[in-house]
């Protein structure tokens, strides 16, 4: 395990570990990968006896850069307005990990990762992952630094979904779980969305049949028109009338052509452009197909509640009320398959006028909900 700087309240620790060298790693469609590496940051410090663990799971353009100063942006870590000393996840308090996920561009496992048997990148050549893979690969990064157990699980979108799995495959390692804006399975609506994504790439000439490294080019082109439309589904119609409405972009009437006349296509064409220069367009593939095949009660005979039988997790369950890419309907399907579970479940749905992307914005009173379920979590749990 190779790291840099410290785990002291407040400061960043980057690193990169490798895992599974002595046995292959098994996905769930029965390929292997011989060693796995990830790429992941703390938060915080850890305490004697290793019971204040949080482990943030990140959405899918995310990484593992939570807080702090993103260090291929340099803008602020995906959700610095909540991790920190002091703030909704006190670092002060709890020691908190986020990792890369499996597949992803930021440092581990994926198609950038080197075939030895060619020397080069794997592209296309990497197997397909799951939701469970990734969770499973943080479970093996757990263990090897010597953490049993999580005292809470957060994460929104891609990042709820690994939550959900979290607390069905490993139930005793989860103390507390927060699944935001999710679901337990991929809708019909949402792998629509996802396939326009990938077949923008693939249709871009530069992609080239997922061989496009070393090449000079890239499906940025792709990659920025798949960016564009999923950006769309993060936002809300209100919230874009209310941002943008009809107003035009640095000009006065019309041009009767095809340029961003108005100021909603400057603001999505800037969301593609500055997306391909953090983001692998093969890794975008990979990832939204895991969120696709995601679908906790088709693991355990169909029924979601059989998921989390006997959980003894605290859960607490959030949506909002302008998001229509993951509406709170499917959390009310978690919610009641936790009730016949008989879980310990609390769920609420915000007000908030700012789509998909509310949880990563600041809403006041989401991050009083959170605050005040991690205070009375962490006073049960002793922390």
């Amino acid at each position: 395990m190779t790291t840099q700087g410290d785990t002291k309240n407040g400061s960043q620790s980057a690193a990169q570990v490798s895992l599974l060298r002595d046995v292959p790693f098994r996905l769930e469609n029965g390929a292997a990968l011989d060693e796995v590496e990830i790429a992941w940051q703390d938060y915080g410090t850890l305490n004697a006896d290793k019971s204040n663990v949080v482990l943030l799971c990140h959405a899918l353009t995310m990484d593992q850069y939570a807080a702090g100063t993103h260090p291929v942006t340099g803008k602020a870590g995906w959700w610095a307005n909540m991790v920190g000393p002091g703030k909704v996840i006190d670092t002060d308090r709890f020691y908190v990990l986020c990792l890369n996920v499996l597949g992803s561009c930021l440092g581990s496992t994926g198609p950038l990762t080197i075939d030895p048997k060619t020397n080069k990148p794997m592209g296309i050549n990497f197997p397909v992952i799951t939701i469970g893979d990734m969770v499973r690969v943080q479970a093996a990064f757990l263990d090897q630094i010597g953490i049993d157990q999580l005292f809470c699980v957060v994460g929104g979108s891609m990042g709820g979904m690994q939550v959900l799995d979290w607390t069905a495959r490993f139930p005793e390692r989860v103390y507390s779980a927060i699944p935001i804006a999710t679901a337990a399975r991929h809708s019909a609506q949402n792998i629509a969305f996802d396939e326009v994504g990938r077949q923008a790439i693939m249709a871009d000439p530069n992609w080239q049949g997922g061989a496009y490294y070393g090449t000079g080019k890239r499906p940025d082109a792709g990659l920025s028109v798949a960016r564009m439309a999923a950006h769309i589904t993060y936002l809300s119609e209100a919230g874009l009338h209310d941002k943008f409405g009809r107003e035009l972009q640095d000009r006065e009437a019309v041009t009767y052509g095809f340029d961003a006349d108005f100021q909603v296509e400057s603001y999505l064409r800037y969301q593609g452009n500055t997306f391909v220069d953090r983001f692998d367009a093969n890794s975008y593939l990979y990832i939204t197909r895991a969120m696709d095949y995601f679908d906790i009660a088709a693991d355990h005979d169909g029924v979601l509640a059989n998921a989390w039988r006997h959980t003894q997790t605290r859960f607490c369950v959030v949506s909002f009320t302008s998001d229509w890419l993951f509406p709170t309907s499917q959390s009310r399907d978690i919610v009641r398959a936790l009730n016949a579970a008989a879980a310990d479940v609390s769920f609420v749905e915000i007000e908030s006028d700012k789509g998909h992307d509310s949880f990563l914005l600041d809403v006041p009173e989401f991050f009083d909900i959170l605050r005040g379920f991690l205070d009375a979590s962490a006073q049960r749990r002793g922390i």
